[in-house]
């Protein structure tokens, strides 16, 4: 939620950096959510499709209006002015509402005031140093007659301008405006942060509550946080707009219905990109750390970080009162059945083929089967039939690749101990190794349910399969750590050391790599020494195997 840069000034309404210099900034130090575990649903999010749509078509159609209407003169720039002259000068004579607005100004930032009284703060603009040159107390009234003059004037023309109707003034908020703030935008990085933000938190939401609680909450949450910003800068004519009020009410709710969530992260700095991964219970109070920080320096950012902090604790108390008093769940209840019911009709093919089945029809329900699930792969059902089909048909080649597709489909529903007892039925039969892709899912199924042993031994088994794919490398690392978790740093080191000298590019984890090298090597008992040559079994045969070719 950001506002168009008026002139710096006390702290109150005038952001110091210029666009160029915090675009820049952003470049330098961005830290940017690429996706989490949790990207799916039950449903399509057509709440929150319909969100993005909207804030897009909107900023399309106004952008050009917001951008010509922010870069004329605005109130906020002669406001300042007048309280630089009046802290620099308070013998000079001003009409009683321009003196209220003054003593509101230093009451709220003494401190400040007393430096421009001082004139002990650096040039703000051209127009401040011309004022240090004036000492004639006529020429200095005269100055003060013409801002404030100017600020009325302009008070009632930008009364009718675009930004003054539909963005949000603390000073003056229409009723429409609590609305209409939330889907106007300044900007092209404003509006793709944001709906990328929207559309992160938006999707696994909009399906735990559901589409009419989640689009009650989503503006109910952006009036909040509009509201917030208004308290904390009370009589401040500086037009507000964008969602990242209601947008960070989401990622509040996200931190309270999905804390142990892992986030990826993208960080650039310096230009470089680096790749990481981050628990939301950690990651997300990290950034209303940052909001607060934010406040300190008052609006010199040119973000409204009041309303992000007001829309994140409005977000995370709206998902405890859904969650307590049962609105959630009843909400629940009602998407299930209805998913439950469409399935029920469009998976009339499995309901066929299992009568086949039961009549000894094997072949025609394995005919039925296949043609259902070409027009609808992701039918769990339909595949676990034509695993229990093939099993029949005692074609085992083929109900391995039915088991894999099934175990497959078990972790994305986040149903691991199922996916775990598919593997084992793949073992049983004498099954090939898994996908790459899946083993790792599954080795990493068996970490989050504490079963590290098993973790280990499949992170193993994947990095002797796959030597060249980029599963192995990640197979590597998590071996590494459940190593380092177990109090066997040489281990740990071996597995690090093996990852480091991959040849699978791994620009993504070098820092990763390194610092596990360095937590193992220090973890080393006395005596022990991070040469050591021995490796775990499965990684001398991969490393066997790269010589041999």
């Amino acid at each position: 939620m950001n506002f168009p840069p008026p002139l710096p000034l006390l702290g109150l309404d005038f952001p110091q950096l210029t666009p160029g210099k915090l675009f820049l900034k952003k470049v330098i130090r961005m830290l940017i959510p690429i996706g989490h575990e949790n990207m799916t649903a039950r449903r399509w999010p057509v709440i929150t499709l319909s969100l993005i749509a909207i804030n897009v078509v909107v900023f399309l159609l106004t952008f050009s209006t917001i951008e010509e209407q922010a870069q004329g003169p605005q109130p906020g720039d002669v406001k300042s002015h007048i309280l630089m002259l009046a802290a620099m000068h308070p013998e000079l004579t001003v009409p009683p509402d321009i003196q209220q607005m003054i003593e509101e100004a230093k009451a709220r930032q003494p401190k400040l005031w007393e430096r421009y009284q001082n004139q002990s703060v650096d040039i703000a603009d051209p127009w401040h140093a011309k004022v240090t040159l004036m000492h004639d107390a006529d020429v200095l009234q005269g100055e003060m007659d013409s801002l404030v003059s100017e600020y009325a004037q302009l008070n009632v023309e930008s009364s009718q301008t675009f930004l003054q109707k539909y963005a949000f003034v603390p000073a003056h908020p229409t009723p429409a405006s609590y609305l209409t703030a939330n889907f106007l935008h300044g900007g092209w990085l404003h509006i793709i942060f944001n709906m990328w933000f929207l559309w992160l938190a938006g999707l696994v939401l909009e399906d735990a509550w559901g589409r009419v609680l989640y689009t009650i909450v989503y503006l109910m949450a952006g009036a909040a946080a509009l509201q917030i910003h208004a308290w904390a800068n009370p009589g401040s004519t500086i037009p507000s707009l964008g969602a990242s009020g209601a947008v960070a009410a989401l990622m509040g709710a996200f931190l309270v219905r999905f804390p142990s969530t892992q986030i990826e992260m993208l960080l650039f700095f310096r230009f470089r990109p680096y790749r990481f991964q981050a628990q939301a219970y950690w990651l997300l109070p990290l950034w209303l750390l940052n909001e607060f920080v934010g406040t300190l320096w008052g609006s010199l950012s040119g973000v409204a970080h009041w309303a992000h902090i007001g829309g994140f604790i409005f977000g995370a108390l709206a998902a405890l009162a859904l969650k307590f008093s049962g609105l959630e769940h009843k909400a629940n209840k009602a998407i299930q059945a209805k998913i439950e019911g469409d399935a029920l009709t469009a998976d009339l093919p499995v309901v066929q083929a299992s009568e086949l089945l039961e009549k000894g029809e094997v072949e025609e329900a394995i005919t039925v089967l296949k043609n259902f699930l070409a027009a609808k792969p992701d039918s769990l059902d339909g595949w676990t039939l034509l695993q229990q089909t093939y099993w029949r048909k005692s074609d085992l080649p083929a109900y391995s690749e039915a088991t894999t597709k099934v175990c497959a489909m078990h972790l994305k529903a986040r149903e691991p101990a199922l996916a775990w007892q598919d593997y084992e039925d793949l073992l049983n039969v004498g099954g090939g190794k898994m996908p790459a892709a899946t083993w790792l899912d599954l080795c990493r199924a068996a970490e989050n349910m504490q079963n590290l042993d098993r973790a280990l031994s499949e992170y193993q088994k994947l990095a002797a399969a796959y030597p060249s794919e980029k599963q192995s490398l990640l197979a590597q690392i998590g071996a590494a750590k459940i190593c380092l978790k177990q109090n066997r740093p040489q281990e740990a080191l071996n597995f690090y050391e093996a990852a480091k000298n991959s040849a699978i590019p791994h620009l993504d984890w070098e820092q990763t790599i390194e610092a596990g090298i360095r937590t193992a090597k220090a973890s080393l008992a006395p005596g022990q020494g991070p040469s050591s040559p021995k490796l775990v079994p499965a990684l001398e045969n991969t490393r066997a195997k790269g010589q041999g070719a």
